[in-house]
């Protein structure tokens, strides 16, 4: 796992977050996130940043609350985001590689390389939805850097014991992305999803598209391009996949 790839990622995506809520002002409404203005999207995301950023800064290896942002609006708060993120690329890119802190998903070899991968995904999603505040073409997301989404969302935050994807019998997804080799199983039970990166075996239901797209959509922010299958298990993973 390349860890500066992300860390170059993040900082782009951070920069592009920035100028797009800038351009779209803090009263504006956000529609791939219902209810949320601008302002509310840069709150969220500069407390993330600082947040991640304490863990690998102070070492810490237990979890802790995110702070509350400053009461702060328009250009100000525009210039706290900025501030957050460069904080937060300063740390990262001054961090030694064996850091020891606070991680909470599986899969990436070093903590590290979690923090840079959570948060250049994070930001990249956010992204997305300042651009649709902005309004306009979107800035596209780099196919690679989409299957790793797609990776981490699977096999790192669905595996976890908060995942509320349930079924009451033994069930079998299937996430394909059109445009890459890249194709992922997802069973599904009572218990938290299991996920291996393959196409083994039958499934009842496919969600499948680009990857750019098949990103955004499994975290909520498009239709999935293309459903096949029992429509009912993609209305499942639709309900309850959302993270929170």
């Amino acid at each position: 796992m390349d860890t500066s790839w992300f860390l170059e990622t993040l900082a782009e995506e951070g920069r592009l977050l920035a100028a797009a809520a800038e351009k779209a002002g803090v009263d504006a409404a956000v529609p791939t996130c219902p209810g949320w203005r601008t302002r509310d999207l840069l709150r969220h995301t500069g407390a993330v940043h600082r947040w991640a950023a304490g863990f690998v800064a102070d070492r810490w290896t237990a979890p802790r609350p995110m702070d509350e942002p400053p009461e702060v609006d328009g250009a100000e708060l525009v210039d706290w985001y900025r501030d957050s993120h460069r904080r937060l690329l300063e740390v990262l890119a001054g961090a030694a590689p064996d850091v020891e802190c606070f991680t909470f998903l599986p899969g990436p070899p070093s903590a590290l390389a979690f923090w840079a991968r959570r948060q250049a995904h994070e930001t990249a999603v956010h992204r997305f939805d300042a651009e649709s505040a902005r309004g306009g073409a979107p800035t596209p997301v780099a196919t690679d850097f989409a299957v790793d989404g797609i990776d981490e969302l699977l096999r790192g935050f669905h595996a976890r014991p908060r995942s509320r994807v349930r079924t009451e019998t033994p069930r079998v997804l299937r996430v394909r992305a059109t445009d890459a080799d890249a194709v992922w199983t997802v069973r599904l039970s009572p218990e938290p999803p299991v996920t291996v990166r393959d196409g083994l075996g039958d499934a009842e239901c496919e969600l499948a598209g680009p990857a750019e797209r098949l990103y955004l959509a499994l975290w909520n922010r498009l239709p999935v391009p293309e459903v096949s299958g029992d429509p009912a298990l993609a209305a499942l993973w639709r309900d309850t996949s959302a993270v929170v």
